[in-house]
């Protein structure tokens, strides 16, 4: 957005799917075991510091991160195997895999294979185990007699709502939508590319006690300052 040049180099094109593909698998998997942990938080509470020992987080994070490397590498590879003898024109602000195959003329056959079988085998478990986790939360939420509790454990969620919810909304708006509208792929790029990954801290922050009372405190002193102005005025 910021440089005036609008080309990319073939390794720097490489660098930035590779990177790209890395992080959006491992976010996946990290919302699908961040799931799992506000399961175990609201239905076993008391069990919860056994079962999310320091040990099995690290194993989670680390696995998440491994499986995006992996998924990553195979889809680059495949990428870019792939003939680009038309136009090198991308119709876009980054090196998308789809649109790195809209401009090869080569056979797409096993392209679209590997593609479809890493999409089977990131975006379903992690949905699943999602859907799932949320489905025995609310049921334990429904059968919480006090609104302190239901309000306790809504706030615990609300926020890994939030993330899924652009996330994976942005996804499927950038993934089902016709080719036909390339501006709208572009502006569903952007969600899930820039707008997301800023929304994350303000997001999960905003459950942290001492987040809220520092950014009461500087509202109030934002006020107390325009008062003051208006008198002085």
């Amino acid at each position: 957005f910021w440089s005036e040049s609008k080309s990319i180099s073939f390794a720097g094109c490489v660098t930035q799917l590779f990177l790209f593909a890395l992080f959006i698998v491992a976010e996946a998997f990290l919302l699908a075991v961040m799931a799992y942990d506000r399961f175990i938080a609201i239905c076993n509470p008391l069990l919860y510091s056994v079962q999310m020992s320091t040990r099995l987080c690290i194993q989670l994070v680390a696995g998440s991160y491994f499986c995006g490397c992996i998924s990553s590498i195979l889809l680059t590879s495949v990428t870019f195997t792939l003939s680009f003898c038309a136009s090198r024109a991308i119709d876009h602000f980054y090196c998308d895999y789809r649109l790195l195959q809209r401009i090869s003329c080569s056979d797409l056959y096993l392209h679209k294979i590997v593609s479809f079988f890493l999409c089977s085998i990131i975006i379903l478990p992690t949905i699943i185990v999602i859907i799932v986790s949320y489905m025995y939360i609310v049921s334990t939420v429904l059968k919480m007699r006090s609104s302190e509790g239901r309000k306790k454990a809504f706030s615990t969620c609300s926020s890994h709502l939030g993330v899924v919810s652009v996330l994976y909304g942005a996804i499927v708006f950038m993934y089902v939508i016709p080719d036909r509208f390339p501006e709208l792929s572009k502006v569903a790029s952007l969600c899930y590319t820039l707008v997301t990954p800023m929304l994350n801290p303000l997001i999960y922050s905003l459950r942290n006690k001492d987040v809220k009372e520092a950014l009461r405190k500087i509202l109030e002193k934002k006020i107390f300052l325009f008062n003051s102005i208006l008198t002085i005025i």
